[in-house]
């Protein structure tokens, strides 16, 4: 259904505001508000304070919030929802649109209250239609979490979900169209602080085979400020693993979340929750379409290769000076043996 404009709602002023009132709330509501998407509704709140009271109804960004993310209809999830200052409505503006985290120097998280568990609420679509809905708990004050890499895993090793698409084993318009059509939302909630991120590309910024396995693997990534400064970041990864048979349907056996810094290297636990913390509360929230994500990634990954060549090149010149250390200190002990 499409959604109506609200190009001469937005422009409204008190006194349009005002003659507005005189219809009656019921009819906004039950007629008008009902059929806006999220931005739009947005748009509508800003028109008057009349408008505003009405859009602030939390049934509403409920509606729009469970049509968007599925998994948020989640019980768990609800009454973590419920918690936030304004309900429905807080999530929906942290979740919509994608992540982008910038540098900060806001050290308050330190004396907030420790975060004593993270909620990933997961969907995945094909074609704009959900096919998978997950909710994933993570405890964060184990030594477990708290030493070891960040990683959770939404599939249980043998747990598979079936698909409505056919898998194809090599054609690159096949993995064209999952790259157009396979989208995936993951949304990290702290309970603890009430704030909430997507972490997710939504469309993919890379779908190709494992060269071992010939596995498909999918990945949605947002790249993230790791301090205060941009020529330090890690990016927040999620790997969708795909199989099947030729001609059948593919299924998904994995859906996986990392985060990794420029060196490759998986970012622990401990730290990672500091990133993403600071990243819910300062991070701006941007829509950008799948071409934009993928150049950032891109751009994310061309910035990796640059500092391991660096790595190699001053490792390199390392061992050229070690061995001509070691071959001077020879040659001194064989003067000194000769003389």
């Amino acid at each position: 259904m499409p959604f109506p404009s609200t190009a001469g709602i937005s422009s409204v002023d008190e006194d349009a505001g005002s003659s507005i009132s005189t219809v009656h709330s019921d009819v906004i509501q039950a007629h008008i508000l009902t059929r806006l998407d999220g931005p739009t509704l947005a748009s509508t709140a800003s028109a008057s304070s009349h408008l505003r009271h009405l859009c602030a109804l939390d049934n509403l960004w409920k509606n729009i919030c469970t049509a968007t993310w599925p998994s948020l209809d989640d019980p768990l999830v609800r009454h973590v929802i419920s918690t936030f200052p304004n309900g429905h409505r807080s999530i929906y503006s942290d979740s919509f649109p994608s992540l982008h985290s910038l540098p900060s120097n806001n050290n308050h998280l330190d004396r907030s209250p420790p975060t004593t568990e993270l909620i990933s609420a997961v969907d995945m679509y094909y074609q704009d239609k959900p096919i998978f809905s997950k909710i994933q708990r993570t405890h964060t004050q184990t030594n477990w979490f708290l030493s070891s890499p960040l990683w959770v895993d939404l599939l249980d090793p043998k747990e598979f979900v079936p698909t409505p698409v056919k898998y194809v084993r090599k054609d690159e318009e096949w993995l064209k169209h999952l790259e157009d059509n396979l989208k995936l939302s993951w949304i990290l909630i702290d309970p603890t602080r009430k704030r909430s991120a997507n972490l997710s590309s939504r469309r993919p910024v890379s779908v190709q085979r494992h060269w071992l396995t010939r596995e498909l693997e999918i990945v949605y990534a947002v790249v993230m400020a790791r301090g205060e400064i941009w020529s330090e970041m890690v990016e927040g990864r999620i790997k969708v693993t795909c199989g099947g048979k030729v001609g059948g349907e593919m299924h998904v056996r994995g859906v996986r979340l990392m985060v990794e810094d420029m060196e490759g290297k998986n970012v622990s636990g401990k730290e990672s929750l500091g990133i993403l913390q600071r990243a819910m509360e300062n991070g701006k929230r941007k829509k950008v379409n799948g071409e934009e994500a993928r150049t950032r990634y891109e751009k994310f990954l061309g910035m990796k290769r640059e500092r391991r060549d660096r790595k190699q090149r001053r490792d390199k010149a390392l061992d050229i000076i070690s061995v001509l250390v070691i071959l001077v200190i020879f040659l001194f002990i064989c003067w000194l043996m000769l003389f």
